[in-house]
């Protein structure tokens, strides 16, 4: 395994305006990304040049197998810009291009899969992994949406929503900036994961709870300033028109038959952008403090993974840590962090290992119980699964000579799951988030910041938009 050591203090600058200290030695790597939404023009080319029509099902072999295996071989990269270089970073254009890039390129090749499903005599196979092949491209592609849907640029926030309408999922773009990034790691957030939660009861779980929050975000948007329903700068409307217009366009170039591979490739994405949220904060927890709030959210509140393969097609997603610290900072200046817990590997991988929950549990769990030093109860559990891991970890502890009451003395007053009445908040954290529960006090008065906390930034929509640009528009 090779690891990218530090930068040397020594290396001169060979792009950009930067200090005479660094350089970015990723710079032309992050083309790389730009592979993946090219998969279905590749795999019809390998099926046009080899006549083997498993070749339909390349995107999920490249994205699965392929990224993982090169994952491995390559190995880790834990190279950081320093503090002098994150501002001629952020200015360099060079790496909104590579983002701007993956648009047209994605679009491209769900017109190329619209023409062959209608054209080509295909098996049902075959067209359904076509389906797959593109509906890994959107899911990666909502990725490129969460980069664009950070930044302040009135631009780069509409394409966010143009990069999410294939998947038929724009209410993502009021939720993760506003919801997920308010509620992360706490038992309020539909897209925070638990201990002792199977991928396949997080799915509906997230799916429905994102949907009604950002509902409910957007409601509370519109009436504070007295917008109606329908109107443009409605951010779910707006954003789901785009995903009508999409279809409308292909129904209408390319004739019904395609309906069932858009909506087939739409879930896929979907999914895809699930089971990555699925992994990103499985099991971690925000503790409360004194007064009852939920503490600030802070590295050891995500998991991070310094892969270098998976970090180059997902724009950095996997230094997610400094992304919830920093959520406008772009791609290529986020940052390696220390006192992150680190998945076992790379993105790719990990979605793989959670399709298959004995697996996942058999690496996650003990992992997770570790990061909180053998103490469980400090760990967002899943209200169904509590008093079976509890009995299982408490009793572990015991064994090793740490009693119920030492490890009951490290819970803080209000942890969810404490009482009987914190597991009742764990079950029905988002209807109180509805109802204006006290934790969401400064965002519903239209402040900005995290769930309980006094501190939140001054963005007061909770998407890391500062202030000033937040009322510029309907973006």
């Amino acid at each position: 395994m090779v690891t990218v050591p530090p930068p040397s203090v020594d290396a001169a600058p060979s792009h950009g305006p930067g200090p005479g200290s660094w350089t970015d030695r990723k710079r032309r790597l992050w083309l790389i990304g730009l592979l993946v939404p090219v998969l279905p023009l590749a795999a019809l080319g390998l099926v046009e040049w080899t006549d083997l029509r498993a070749f339909w099902w390349f995107g999920p072999v490249f994205v699965f197998v392929v990224i993982p295996l090169v994952d491995v071989a390559v190995g880790l990269d834990r190279q950081n810009p320093p503090d002098g270089a994150i501002g001629w970073l952020e200015q360099d254009r060079y790496y909104r291009w590579v983002v701007y890039a993956y648009l047209p390129l994605q679009f491209a090749g769900i017109v190329t899969a619209c023409h062959v499903w209608t054209t080509q005599d295909l098996a049902v196979v075959d067209k359904l992994g076509l389906a797959v092949t593109v509906g890994c491209v959107t899911g990666i592609g909502i990725n490129a949406a969460h980069e664009l849907g950070h930044k302040t640029d009135d631009l780069e926030r509409w394409l966010s929503k143009i990069a999410l309408a294939p998947a038929f999922y724009g209410h993502f773009y009021v939720e993760h900036n506003r919801g997920h990034h308010v509620r992360v790691a706490t038992p309020e957030d539909p897209a925070s994961s638990r201990l002792g939660e199977s991928l396949w009861a997080f799915l509906p779980r997230t799916v429905v709870g994102s949907l009604r929050s950002a509902w409910h975000l957007e409601n509370r948007r519109r009436k504070r300033r007295g917008m109606a329903w329908f109107d443009p700068r409605n951010d779910i409307v707006n954003a789901w028109l785009m995903s009508i217009a999409l279809c409308a366009a292909l129904l209408a170039g390319f004739g019904l038959e395609v309906l069932p591979w858009l909506l087939a490739q739409a879930v896929v994405g979907v999914c895809l952008l699930e089971i990555v949220n699925y992994l990103e904060h499985y099991g971690l927890l925000r503790q409360r403090t004194a007064d009852g709030r939920y503490e600030r959210v802070r590295p050891e509140h995500s998991w991070n993974s310094d892969n270098l393969t998976t970090s180059l097609f997902l724009l950095h997603l996997q230094r997610h840590s400094d992304h919830h610290a920093n959520p406008t900072r772009r791609y290529q200046s986020l940052r390696s962090q220390e006192a992150a817990p680190q998945l076992p590997a790379g993105y790719a991988t990990m979605v793989v290992m959670a399709l298959v929950p004995p697996l996942w549990r058999r690496i996650m769990d003990p992992r997770l119980v570790a990061h909180y030093d053998g103490d469980v109860t400090r760990a967002n559990i899943a209200p169904r699964r509590r008093a079976h891991l509890l009995a299982r970890y408490v009793r572990r502890g015991e064994a090793h000579g740490s009693g119920p009451g030492a490890v009951r003395a490290q819970v803080p007053h209000g942890h969810p799951g404490h009482g009987p009445g914190d597991v009742q908040v764990a079950r029905t954290g988002l209807d109180e988030v509805a109802h204006g529960d006290p934790a969401e006090d400064v965002d519903d008065r239209g402040e900005g910041g995290q769930v309980g906390s006094r501190e939140g930034p001054s963005d007061p929509r909770g998407d890391g938009v500062p202030e000033r640009d937040v009322h510029r528009g309907g973006v």
